[in-house]
């Protein structure tokens, strides 16, 4: 199986980047329009963003990643075990970022089965990385990238009878809310077939002041990672905003396990957005909701599997207990 460097044509769901720009545009328009005000933090992940994000990971308060990267590397061959006896399937990624902790269970998973895997991004720079990486690191790999929205590119793979493991890494269920979640899980259990996995990583409920040091760091790289959203709207939609007068906070609530995160203006300030063609007041000390990262307990994980349709099979945690990949499976009719 040799590494395809192509992006697979998606056909109607390819994301174009006129595509991308006016979903970004109508995104801001709607978040900084509404009260409370917020914008999703999916947006600050764009180039210089990823780039931040990578800072925070080697961050030493940033236990998170760490955590997760060591299930991989201690706990992939129970894994694989624990997955159903496939001739030949599909691994589809949601989020993948740059493949690093991933490549551990690919590895993993080559010594014994026939598989694709199928990053999916809607950003054609980050399948680039992943095609770059994953080619110097398993060039054996069948990858076939996908740019599209998760569930466009899902739905696209449904009638195509392979059978499926599907990955949700990296805390990312963390950034829904609570309806939010759910209906997410509702909607990938849909597009799945009896039998198909979905492995998906939690970040668990701990002693609170550790979770909020992950998330304000001495060095405020979080501050700036949270900041691109406004320089990101600056670069593509023309927009005015002064990033030094938007204050980072962050906050945890242990009794929810919501770790929320906010741009706080320190003055009164108007922001003109060309592509929009309008201003946006702030007054002192209003804010913008940029980031949510839930936790969670090992009995609320296995609530959401079960309220969604899924059926439990295992958990992995690492050797601390911070962090888990939970392997569900579709109930077989």
């Amino acid at each position: 199986m040799g590494l395809k460097i192509e992006i697979r044509d998606m056909g109607a769901i390819q994301m174009r980047d006129e595509d991308v720009k006016r979903d970004f545009a109508n995104h801001v328009q709607d978040g900084l329009s509404a009260r409370p005000r917020w914008l999703s933090s999916k947006y600050i992940y764009d180039a210089e963003g990823s780039k931040l994000f990578e800072q925070i990971m080697a961050l030493p308060e940033y236990y998170l990643t760490r955590a997760e990267y060591s299930i991989l590397e201690q706990r992939s061959a129970d894994i694989a075990k624990r997955l159903p006896d496939w001739a030949d399937f599909d691994v589809i990624e949601f989020g993948a970022g740059d493949g690093t902790k991933t490549r551990l269970l690919l590895a993993e998973l080559l010594k014994q089965r026939r598989f694709r895997y199928l990053p999916v991004d809607i950003s054609e720079q980050a399948l680039k990385d992943i095609q770059l990486n994953f080619s110097n690191w398993l060039p054996e790999l069948d990858l076939v990238p996908q740019q599209a929205e998760y569930f466009a590119a899902l739905d696209s793979l449904k009638s195509n009878g392979r059978p499926k493991l599907v990955l949700f890494l990296g805390s990312n269920i963390g950034n829904f809310s609570t309806e939010q979640t759910l209906d997410f899980l509702r909607q990938l259990y849909a597009l799945l077939s009896p039998g198909d996995c979905l492995l998906t990583g939690f970040d668990l409920k701990k002693e609170p002041q550790r979770i909020l040091a992950a998330y304000h760091d001495s060095k405020g790289v979080t501050q700036e990672f949270n900041r691109n959203l406004l320089h990101r709207i600056n670069r593509e939609l023309g927009g005015d905003f002064n990033p030094e007068h938007f204050e980072f906070f962050p906050s945890y609530h242990p009794e929810t396990g919501e770790m929320r995160a906010y741009l706080v203006s320190t003055c009164s300030q108007d922001v003109y957005i060309e592509t929009l063609g309008e201003v946006f007041h702030f007054e002192a000390w209003d804010a913008i909701h940029t980031e949510i990262s839930r936790k969670y307990t090992l009995p609320r994980i296995e609530e959401l599997a079960a309220k969604s349709g899924f059926e439990l099979a295992e958990h992995f945690l690492d050797s601390q207990g911070d962090f888990v990949d939970s392997l569900w499976q579709v109930k077989s009719a």
